[in-house]
């Protein structure tokens, strides 16, 4: 089982032209050799999956990454699902460095996020 840091930066959206390094999330996830996530690693110890949102001009928000009923992948800051960030299609995206992931923010907007890094957890 092998377990990284994944950062994601804010890619390029009407607001932002150039996307925002200022904004985005950094979460530690199970990942396998091609990097999907690891349901099966996750399930053995979900309270390391934590992340990390970090929003220029705001606080830090700090949760886990979930694993929903119908079988998506999600940020949650507060038990129950009323503030889940759920990620579009994770079950099926790599998580690789140069990729892209969309997930819906708190209000409902559903923003596209660049790979950064992923980096194993020392």
């Amino acid at each position: 089982m092998s377990w990284f840091v994944v950062r994601l930066e804010l890619a390029r959206t009407k607001a932002f032209i150039e996307g925002s390094p200022e904004r985005g999330y950094e979460f530690t996830a199970p990942l396998t050799s091609d990097g999907h996530l690891d349901e099966a690693a996750w399930r053995a110890a979900p309270q390391i999956a934590t992340v990390r949102r970090f929003w220029a001009g705001e606080p830090d928000e700090h949760g886990r990454l979930v694993h929903t009923r119908g079988r998506k992948w999600a940020f949650s800051y507060v038990p129950g699902e009323d503030d889940d960030e759920p990620f579009f299609h994770l079950e099926t995206h790599s998580l690789k460095a140069g990729e892209y992931v969309s997930i819906r923010e708190h209000d409902g907007e559903t923003l596209p996020f660049r790979i950064v890094s992923v980096r194993p957890v020392k």
